[in-house]
């Protein structure tokens, strides 16, 4: 088994979850990070990182990381960190060609003695039942005889300053307990908050899949509460503040579930629980009803326009925020977009203006093209989509200018109060 001192650390994709890790691993071990995006490389070269997840300050604290998009160069190492994204498809099926993918491209480098590692989200048994026998059908290697792996699932929060790779306990996992013990302590060597050894990488796995599992139904609940109280006429923010002053009370808010994880990992849960013969009926529930907010943001505020006696058809909206959770450039899975279409659907003409997100990305992902600065006093609606802090600064007076005299101003973030907009969730 490897010994640390031992260790050269090969890390498969420099994202928002690769990137922060190589980092780390790279003021301790010699590190190499791999992505096959050169524009990416590039730019971490010249010490920046557009996904605002590690400073240039931080990436000059690594001196043993280095940066490539040609994986013959991790060839020396022994240590490989695959942390690709698992996002679902169009039918909400997983897409796990980026995990075969560089399963591929590490198998091409496996030698002897050597341990892969996989963070990426995925379902119980999907390391051993679709990662390892790609490593062993390129490599020509034994798994647990000539090669080992482990899970150690990510719990990257993308924006958030507080809870960093390093402050956030860790699962580790292997899959041999010897190789177990190896990954706890190299992820404890630079993990500060701790480890957790899980007792498999099936468990490992799970644990990770549930985590945003439970979000994810959490927030649907207030979801359908905020749904049902809209009919009734009761502001769903009162009925929750009066609700938290019980001392166990889960401080969850309605609004649109988009991201990396929570929107996507229970599909993960859920596609193998039918592969075995279980229909899950709850998880999906909850997937269904927050899949739907977009659509039901954008029916309340054709409401209050047509109610204002605005002609919906022909109208311009704008939409404040793209990104899928505030103060952050990510647009992955971004249900604010399911906003854009509904309304374009009846016919409105659509701005989005979001300070955080690279236009270029909202084109290519989206076909959004953004409104850098929105013009005042020229929309009939106005709709917070995202609780940025430029539209939080902005205070209801500021946003209000956008609108034209009779203009909606709608709150999807509970940004103002509620006597300072015409609608919220």
């Amino acid at each position: 088994m490897l010994e640390l001192k031992e260790v050269k650390i090969g890390v498969v994709g420099l994202g928002y979850v690769g990137l922060p890790l190589a980092v780390e691993f790279g003021k301790q071990y010699p590190t190499i990070g791999l992505d096959l995006k050169a524009d990416r490389v590039r730019e971490l070269h010249a010490g920046n990182d557009s996904t605002l997840e590690v400073t240039p300050a931080e990436l000059a604290t690594a001196k043993q990381l280095r940066f490539t998009s040609d994986p013959g160069e991790l060839a020396a190492c022994n240590v490989f960190i695959v942390t690709v994204p698992t996002p679902i498809d169009r039918y909400n099926r997983p897409d796990l060609s980026y995990l075969e993918g560089a399963s591929e491209t590490v198998g091409r480098l496996l030698k002897s003695g050597d341990v892969v590692i996989y963070e990426s989200t995925v379902f119980p048994g999907a390391t051993e039942e679709v990662c390892v026998p790609v490593l062993e059908a390129v490599s020509g290697l034994e798994f647990n005889k000539d090669f080992y792996a482990g899970y150690s699932p990510e719990r990257i929060n993308p924006g958030d300053k507080e809870h960093r790779v390093t402050t956030i306990l860790k699962v580790t996992s292997g899959s041999t307990p010897e190789v177990a013990d190896f990954v706890d302590a190299l992820y404890k060597s630079v993990i500060d908050a701790g480890t957790h050894r899980a007792s498999s990488i099936r468990v490992a796995e799970a644990a990770k899949v549930i985590e945003n599992t439970q979000r994810d139904l959490n927030i649907a609940l207030i979801n359908e509460l905020a749904l049902i109280f809209n009919r009734m006429g009761i502001d769903t923010q009162q009925v929750l503040e009066a609700a938290g002053t019980k001392w166990n009370f889960l401080p969850f808010r309605p609004g649109l579930v988009g991201g990396h994880c929570i929107g996507v990992d229970p599909y993960y849960l859920t596609h193998k629980a039918q592969e075995i013969g279980y229909h899950p009926e709850i998880i999906l529930a909850g997937r269904r009803i927050n899949d739907g907010m977009g659509s039901h943001v954008a029916e309340q505020v054709v409401k209050l326009m047509v109610n204002n006696k605005i002609q919906v058809s022909g109208s311009n909206v704008l939409m404040l925020g793209l990104a899928f959770k505030e103060n952050c450039p990510d647009l992955r899975n971004s249900h604010v977009v399911d906003v854009v279409r509904e309304l374009q659907g009846y016919n409105a003409r659509v701005d989005v203006h979001d300070p955080w997100v690279d236009a270029d990305e909202a084109r290519e992902e989206y076909g959004v093209e953004l409104v850098h600065e929105p013009p005042g006093n020229d929309y009939d609606a106005v709709v917070i989509a995202v609780a940025h802090d430029q539209f939080r600064e902005l205070g209801a007076g500021g946003l209000r200018a956008f609108c034209k005299p009779g203009g909606i101003l709608f709150d999807v973030k509970y940004l103002l109060p509620a006597e300072a907009v015409d609608g919220r969730l």
